[in-house]
């Protein structure tokens, strides 16, 4: 198994670690103490002993840190049985008994865990109490308790670290989860962007193409259809560079820069040429992102006259308020009902509910006053706070 690379695999590997050079460091202290304290006779079998512990623990903590528990189990129990065997016959090694319980928690797992931390635990209860002549049960106690103390404290540990590891995959999952619906919103709303720019100019421009070619068939070869023939060229030409506007990041002509009432006049007289167009209020500098909705909701208001509305008479009016800018776009003709307008459908029904988007998108607000024969009013208002711009104090 490779080495962990996760926070809490590094942290592990570091216990681990320490542990590991806890034994060794105990292990040779124990050493010199029992050499030191016992004769030549009983030393040399006892360090034979403890070297023995020392090669198996070597062998188990290699095979628990690679993961491979199958061959882990009989190098454990060996460890374990030459331990009991060492501590019984040398207490002096008992300090040693700590790592053992370490590494038997690491190598094991369930019941057996439990059952190789008690061994551990009873090993050295009977060596120190066999120190003692078989009299502290003190010496015989501690060890047990300490055990039953490290083995509560370990199971708490691993519930944790099971608990943050399982509330680390759910916030993952979440977040995968966060991702792919923002992901699924981002390509809604550019459809529903898409959708708007090509109503608001292809769409538009080619009906009220339609509408001029289909006069100059009824009239030809009158001098009116050669004009409307004109006028339609010119609209499919205004659409082809739409169209390659929208295909080049949609942006439209005029729309970054030039005066706003020179673009909002001239996306109103391709549709309509005797629409009278006038400005309130001193111009003020508007957002490109305003821009491009004004632009967008005059062209298919104005639109939406030549193709439905019969009207006489049409009129844009672009308005400057200290916080906002306005768009009101008149016409005398046929008028309807606004709460009778039908979903949209393929046949059409997208003007209304793409400009109302527009606006609303933008924090502004877009209200039709419209009844059949009374003509229509269509009034958009957008606010310049909160859009990054703040219009300047006049003395």
């Amino acid at each position: 198994m490779p080495a962990p690379t996760s926070a809490a695999g590094r942290i592990d590997g570091r216990i681990d670690i320490v542990v590991h050079l806890g034994f060794a460091v105990l292990m040779v202290a124990s050493a010199v103490r029992y050499v030191m304290r016992h004769s030549p006779v009983d030393n040399l079998w006892t360090v034979a002993l403890a070297a023995a512990v020392c090669a198996l623990y070597a062998a188990t903590a290699v095979l628990a840190h690679r993961g491979n528990a199958g061959r882990t189990v009989p190098w454990m129990v060996a460890l374990l049985a030459a331990w009991a065997a060492l501590v019984v016959a040398a207490p002096s090694f008992a300090w040693c008994s700590f790592a053992i319980f370490f590494l038997a928690r690491t190598a094991f797992t369930g019941v057996a865990a439990y059952m190789a931390g008690g061994a551990t635990a009873a090993a050295t209860a009977v060596g120190l109490f066999r120190m003692s002549g078989w009299t502290d049960v003190a010496m015989l106690l501690g060890p047990l308790a300490a055990g039953a103390l490290l083995t509560l404290t370990y199971d708490k540990i691993e519930r944790d670290a099971a608990l943050q590891r399982r509330l680390a995959e759910e916030v993952t999952r979440a977040q995968e989860q966060l991702t792919a619906t923002e992901r699924a919103a981002g390509i809604a709303a550019e459809r529903e962007r898409v959708s708007r720019e090509i109503h608001d100019t292809v769409t538009q421009g080619l009906a009220s193409s339609l509408l001029l070619l289909e006069a100059a068939q009824r009239s030809w070869p009158e001098a009116d259809a050669r004009e409307d023939v004109a006028k339609a060229t010119g609209l499919l030409r205004r659409n082809l560079a739409d169209t390659r506007s929208l295909v080049h990041e949609l942006s439209a002509p005029g729309l970054e820069s030039g005066p706003l009432a020179e673009a909002v006049e001239h996306a109103a007289r391709q549709h309509v040429d005797n629409v009278r167009f006038q400005v309130t209020g001193d111009p003020l500098p508007v957002p490109p992102e305003l821009r491009h909705a004004l632009i967008r909701v005059t062209q298919s208001a104005v639109a939406n006259i030549k193709l439905h509305s019969d009207a006489g008479h049409a009129s844009v009016t672009l308005g400057y308020l200290p916080e906002a800018v306005t768009l009101d776009v008149y016409d005398d003709g046929r008028g309807f009902d606004p709460a009778a307008v039908p979903p949209p459908s393929e046949t059409g029904g997208y003007g209304l509910r793409a400009m109302r988007q527009r606006m609303e998108q933008l924090g502004g607000q877009l209200s039709v006053e419209s009844a059949p024969g009374e003509g229509t009013i269509i009034a958009a208002q957008l606010p310049l706070q909160g859009t990054g711009f703040q219009p300047k104090e006049t003395p």
